[in-house]
């Protein structure tokens, strides 16, 4: 669960600066957010407020939701309808957005460190690799698969010490179509996404 949320953190690439490579990206917006959570007492105690405002300003208009929910649900995609197809994006989305905020209060004196991306001209896909490094514990690899779209470069998985968050929902995913069908899964989501906001592990 930690590492997810510290992954979340960090989910924070190629904001307005569509022809700046996506690593300076990452590291350039990253250490905003970071500076803004370390500055801001009421984010750190988990004002729901002021962490859904700091999610849909600063992270969520930077994610390729429709990609991310396509590849988690997988070969189940072609058999849900357009309403279906909205539904489970709107709900895919409204779960991580709550990932996200619970990792906001969760953050203190982690470090991350970006590593060059080595891309070729006119690359549309690349993978920004990054570390979160702890204090008195091993760093964790965290990798955010991107594609170049109209509106800048969009995260679409993320890879957290080998897996991948798409792939990891997946799984789950086809367990609830295999259940309840494609109504099954928006159903799940729903209910999940009504539930208790998650609570963010012990400080440190």
């Amino acid at each position: 669960m930690l590492r997810k949320i510290l992954a979340l953190i960090t989910l924070v690439p190629a904001l307005a600066f569509a022809q700046e490579a996506p690593d300076a990206l990452v590291r350039r917006v990253t250490d905003e957010v970071l500076a803004i959570i370390k500055a801001d007492k009421e984010l750190q105690s988990g004002n729901t407020r002021k962490i859904a405002e700091l999610a849909e300003v600063k992270v969520l208009p930077h994610f390729d939701f429709a990609r991310m929910t396509r590849l988690a649900v997988g070969r189940n995609w072609q058999q849900a309808s357009e309403a279906q197809k909205e539904a489970l994006v709107k709900e895919f989305r409204t779960l991580l957005v709550r990932t996200y905020s619970t990792s906001l209060s969760a953050y203190r004196n982690q470090s991350i460190e970006v590593k060059p991306v080595k891309m070729a001209a006119g690359d549309k896909e690349t993978t920004v690799r990054t570390a979160v490094v702890q204090q008195g514990g091993p760093s964790i690899p965290i990798d955010y698969a991107m594609d170049k779209t109209d509106s800048g470069w969009k995260v679409f998985d993320v890879i957290i010490d080998g897996a991948s968050l798409v792939t990891t929902y997946r799984g789950s995913f086809n367990e609830q179509v295999q259940r309840g069908g494609i109504d099954g899964l928006v159903k799940t989501l729903a209910d999940r996404n009504r539930g208790p906001q998650p609570a963010a592990p012990a400080k440190k």
